[in-house]
């Protein structure tokens, strides 16, 4: 089947379309419905009646956008109409769920005439916090912006208009730094004369351009004076018309710095960019063909030719989704009257930035694997990259209060945990241990320092204040690696190779350590040379590195087996366990033991829960443990099911032990509330557990791996509990930021054992 053919099943599927309403609050009861309508949803009315401002704290309405088309320029259908464009404008409502957490009603008015389209819009002020314009035909798109921004006293913002406009304004902020040039000295010229690139010049000239050095070409070439004095333009294009002559493209392009193509494709060859100034710019952003193809500018000629298209199978791609959702999440959540310059500037400008940062891993896979950093072919980030969201929305809403068109100031730092906690549990929990570990980094080793994650990892841990990290491996290579990713940093390496005299000091201590375990002198000076997972080991034993990080290439035993044998357990404790943090939309449970046990008997595991009990704790979460079993209460009674009874009754017993433990339990006892306060409501559980003590490494690992994959749960870990010292082993292949993640994990560890 083909991508048409694909894409009707995609949309017929059931239900049919793309989105669906749900609702927020519980509705299980007769007591529930009674408060989501009559008769209890009066006394919110009254309140909103009494001040209109309430609607933001008792309704949807802070969240909620109204995307508006008639279907009239419907990108690559036309004029198509009203009904016929609602597939797109659900797909608009799509991106703003997906990329920022916002609800959408889409709007589809079959209507042509502006100030009926006027009249609607602005009578639907009270029930959107904004309201995003969509594939409204020029000039008349122009007339029902202008008119209902100084109608309506909320955001109003013709994408068509001005997200191509913010979007290239950041390409081309980070294409003229590359090309060496400023942006007030560059020549410009347009190929198209519509909304869209009427709307990219006057926002290029906000970010610094020059209005004297744009050339505007409509398919009757060069806006002129000339042309403009006839009355050959309308004033919308009289605006960017220039006293010089008259001729066609190729005349405007020759000796020009910048080409923004925003026309039909085709129009350009490849002499036309052989004539343009050195180092020239192109964005060819005509869609699904440029106005030249991405291989043909390229080709063109011997120096750099900076290149963007709208297509997504090149790089620098001119996406609109990189805009329209944070620049709506950050006037939403201060409630801005307007989106004005400011913002929009603001945005280009993070946007930009953004583009010179170190790419996730996730981002990179998402996009084959092709690499990503900052230069000729990345400018500008890619939409699938979830910072976008912590950088945007944050400068729009900055840019907002700064301006003055907003109605609610936001603690930016907090907002930025609040943006996290939109794209999931797991990024709001580790923002608080990230926040701790920022309040006193301490010195991470990291055994794999010479591979490229661990050399980015580090480099995130510097820059964002989270750790001290220190490198363990080839200090060339390390070097070396640094410098062609770009990274600006100088690493802290320990090269276990280099004449250094604590090497002696560190095999010294690996042989009184383990010379009764058959450890010879030379076997610790040889295992110190040429093995970083004991070399980190014993950095960390004799105190010179405050936490040790491996496992990113090691088979997990394998990573595990020296840090056990310098490091070993805690003195409260016998052994280690390996604790995965499962969170999902509105709920956090850890899980062990999972990487460790194989079977543990009924002390191991009352040890474990009071481990990963205090682990819960670093994260602010008030432990409640669940032993977990087939078995409800002595409901079967052999000796798997005492193991795990005997193992809570030791807690409950402990008088050190501060937190509700019970057991045996089956799974859905311990998680419902129904069960629990139903048919169990002796349990010393008052609420569903966040502690689930498997009975052994079998269940365990089954069980967490259940969960995130059928579940939807995200996963955190494996972190380590119960050695002296901490210590973490990641899987191999995990991303860079599952690295800083649990190095964050490390510093609160370590924090907590002074």
């Amino acid at each position: 089947m083909g991508l048409d053919e694909d894409s009707l099943d995609y949309h017929e599927a059931e239900p049919p379309g793309k989105l669906e309403i749900s609702t927020t609050k519980p509705t299980n009861t007769q007591r529930d419905l009674s408060l989501a309508y009559s008769p209890g949803v009066a006394e919110p009315c009254r309140r909103i009646a009494d001040d209109p401002d309430d609607a933001y704290k008792y309704t949807a309405k802070g969240n909620l956008v109204g995307v508006v088309s008639n279907g009239s320029a419907v990108l690559g259908l036309g004029d198509i109409g009203a009904q016929a464009s609602k597939p797109v404008m659900e797909g608009k409502g799509v991106l703003f769920k997906r990329f920022a957490d916002i609800d959408v009603f889409d709007i589809e008015l079959d209507q042509d005439d502006p100030e009926k389209i006027i009249e609607a819009v602005s009578a639907m002020e009270p029930t959107f916090g904004g309201i995003n314009l969509e594939d409204i035909s020029a000039p008349e798109c122009f007339t029902i912006e202008e008119s209902l921004r100084e109608e309506m006293d909320i955001p109003v913002f013709h994408d068509d208009q001005h997200g191509t406009a913010i979007i290239s304004g950041a390409a081309l902020l980070n294409a003229a730094e590359i090309a060496g040039k400023e942006l007030e000295d560059l020549e410009i010229v347009f190929s198209g004369a519509g909304a869209s690139a009427l709307a990219t010049a006057r926002f290029y000239v906000s970010l610094g351009a020059k209005k004297e050095n744009i050339t505007m070409c409509d398919s009757s070439g060069i806006i002129t004076t000339a042309r403009a004095e006839a009355g050959d333009v309308n004033e919308y294009k009289r605006e960017f018309a220039r006293d010089i002559d008259e001729g066609g493209l190729g005349d405007a392009m020759a000796g020009s710095d910048v080409f923004v193509g925003l026309s039909i494709g085709g129009l350009v060859d490849q002499e036309m960019v052989r004539s343009m100034a050195d180092n020239p710019i192109v964005f060819a952003m005509a869609n699904p063909d440029p106005e030249i193809g991405y291989e043909a500018a390229k080709e063109a000629r011997d120096d750099t030719v900076i290149m963007a298209t709208g297509r997504s199978d090149y790089p620098n791609q001119v996406n609109n989704v990189l805009g329209f959702p944070f620049i709506f999440r950050g006037a939403l959540d201060v409630r801005a009257t307007e989106i004005n310059e400011e913002m929009k500037v603001a945005a280009a400008r993070a946007l930009a930035e953004l583009s010179k940062q170190d790419v996730p891993d996730a981002v990179v896979k998402a996009y084959g694997d092709q690499p990503l950093q900052f230069g000729p072919d990345y400018i500008i980030p890619k939409p699938l990259d979830p910072r976008v969201l912590f950088e945007v929305a944050p400068a729009v809403a900055k840019a907002a209060m700064d301006s003055g068109c907003a109605r609610q100031e936001l603690d930016l730092e907090a907002y930025e945990e609040r943006l996290e906690a939109r794209l999931g549990k797991s990024r709001e929990m580790m923002r608080v241990v990230l926040n701790k570990a920022k309040s006193d980094p301490k010195r991470i080793a990291l055994a794999e320092g010479a591979d490229e994650k661990m050399i980015r990892a580090a480099y995130q841990l510097e820059e964002q204040g989270i750790a001290e990290p220190i490198l363990i491996g080839n200090d060339k290579r390390i070097t070396k690696t640094t410098e062609r990713l770009g990274l600006d940093f100088e690493p802290t390496i320990a090269n276990p190779r280099a004449d250094d005299e604590r090497h002696e000091d560190y095999a010294e201590r690996l042989y009184q350590v383990r010379k009764r375990k058959g450890l010879t002198k030379s076997e610790a000076e040889d295992l110190i040379r040429r093995d970083t997972n004991y070399y980190g080991s014993v950095m960390v034993e004799c105190g010179d590195a405050d936490a040790l990080l491996t496992g990113l290439t090691h088979h997990y035993p394998s990573a595990l087996r020296p840090p056990l044998q310098v490091i070993g357990t805690a003195e409260d404790a016998d052994f280690a366990a390996g604790v995965y943090m499962l969170t999902f939309k509105n709920r956090v449970i850890f899980c062990a033991d999972t990487t460790v046990n194989q079977d543990p008997d009924a002390k191991v595991l009352a040890e474990v829960a009071d481990h990963t009990a205090e682990l819960a704790r670093s994260f602010n979460v008030d432990p409640r443990v669940a032993m977990l079993s087939y078995s409800n209460f002595g409901s079967v009674d052999n000796p798997g099911t005492r193991k795990p009874r005997r193992a809570a009754d030791m807690l409950r017993n402990d008088g050190d032990v501060d937190y509700p433990v019970d057991g045996e339990m089956q799974a859905d006892t311990a998680v419902v509330e129904e069960i629990l306060e139903g048919t169990y409501e002796f349990t010393d559980l008052e609420e569903p557990a966040n502690v689930l003590v498997f009975p052994n490494l079998e269940a365990g690992n089954i069980g967490y791996k259940l969960l995130q994959r059928l579940g939807g749960a995200e996963a955190i870990g494996p972190m380590l509990v119960g050695m002296d010292k901490p210590v973490h082993v990641l899987q191999r292949g995990d991303e860079v930021k599952d690295i800083v993640n649990l190095a964050g994990v490390a510093v609160v560890d370590a924090q907590q054992n002074e």
